[in-house]
Formats: structure tokens, sequence, C-alpha cells
């Protein structure tokens, strides 16, 4: 409350003289008002509960040496990244070479010549449709995405908890009653970094969880080379 005290002098004053007046604040009320506020504040929030990224790490399941080998000839797939730049050293695009199984490939002389590499692009999806190198992992993955789609369907509509679903999602995306493809991920030197993160995403996006980036060798340098010459690329 503020107040106003006027000061009373002992000696005489001059006619006309102005009167001094003493302005006195008390804060004590506007301090309480603010701890009540607080106080009110702190018991009617509700706290939100933090929000996290879910992500599907790759399994660390171990395979036999036959397995293994079984496994690169029916289920690998190799992602081999490059990216163009443009004369600012700007990313231009960023492009995917890859094949399925194996190598094929044919030597003439020093010259190594493939007949299984393609080419691919990180692409969204045009409505429900997938594209690019999306659609090529999304096929190779296919039954392991409809039966986890099932489950979170069934923890939209409530009658799974977001743990079970969660678990259940981890149990089909390792299970080996599904053909699930081995995706090896190998960045060319001058790969850029956004590119090897996209195509961490797309293992996210379709849930594979047999994955790992893989060294390069001399053998798949010198099939993109030999792709670029024939298709005019620099």
């Amino acid at each position: 409350m503020a107040q106003i005290e006027q000061s009373s002098g002992d000696g005489k004053k001059k006619k006309g003289a102005q009167k001094k007046m003493a302005i006195h604040v008390d804060f004590t009320p506007m301090v309480d008002m603010n701890m009540l506020l607080i106080t009110f504040f702190m018991l009617c929030t509700t706290m939100i509960k933090s929000q996290t990224l879910n992500i599907a790490l790759p399994t660390n399941e171990k395979l036999e040496q036959t397995e293994l080998q079984k496994a690169k000839e029916s289920e690998a797939i190799t992602l081999i990244l490059d990216t163009d730049y443009d004369e600012d050293g700007g990313i231009k695009s960023n492009t995917i070479y890859y094949y399925t199984g194996k190598p094929e490939v044919e030597y003439n002389g020093s010259d190594v010549a493939s007949s299984n590499l393609k080419v691919t692009e990180f692409l969204g999806n045009d409505g429900h449709l997938q594209q690019g190198v999306r659609k090529i992992l999304h096929d190779r993955n296919l039954g392991v995405l409809r039966d986890v789609e099932k489950k979170r369907q069934e923890w939209r509509d409530k009658k799974i908890s977001e743990e079970d679903f969660q678990a259940a999602a981890k149990q089909i995306r390792n299970s080996d009653e599904y053909e699930r493809p081995v995706v090896i991920i190998k960045p060319l030197p001058g790969a850029s970094w956004e590119s090897v993160i996209s195509a961490l995403d797309e293992m996210q996006i379709n849930q594979i969880s047999r994955y790992q980036l893989g060294t390069l060798t001399d053998v798949d340098e010198a099939m993109v080379a030999d792709f670029k010459a024939k298709n005019g690329k620099n």
C-alpha cells in the first residue's frame, strides 16, 4: 500500500512555499500475491509427458558363417551412396547405386563392368505410394511392414498399450519367420553426411533391423565408375 507523508518543519515557512511530500510504497502485499500465484500455478499445472523418438536399432543377432553366406545370396542389398555438388560446393543431389546379392562383374582387362548395378535416389512418398530407394526397401521387407502396421492399428484402436506395441514390433522386426533384407550401406569418398543420414532414416521408415555401414571395395568403386562412363555422368 502506498502512503504519502507530509513533512512538518519546525521553523516558520515563507508564505506560498510548497509542502514537501514523501511517498512510501509497501511491497509486502505484492510479494504475498506473487507467492500465492506461484503456488496456484504449481498446483494447477499439468506436466507434459516427455516426447521421445522411438528408434528401431539393429539387431544383435549372431549368424553362423553358412547362414551369413545364405543371407548375402538371397537377402543382401548393397547401397553405394554418392553426392553431386554444384559450382559453389552445395549439394545438388544424392544418388544411390545399388545391387542385390553379390556383384555380377565382368573383367575387360583392367576395367570392371557390372551387369546388376542400378541407380535410384532418395524420394518421399507420392500419397500412399513409395518412390525411389524407399520403394525398393519397402518391397523387400513387405511382410514385416504389414504385420507391424497391424499392431500399430491395434494400438491406435486402444486394444493394446504403447509398450505392448513396441515390444511386438521389435519381435516382428527380428523374427526369422519373415524374409528380411540385409542392407549394407557404403558411402563413396565424395558422399555427404546428408546422404548417409537419409539412408539410415530409410532403415527406420522401412522397419529394417539388419543393416550396417560397410567398407567400400575397389570393385564397388570400379562398378560405379563404369556405370557413370556408360551413362555419361562425370
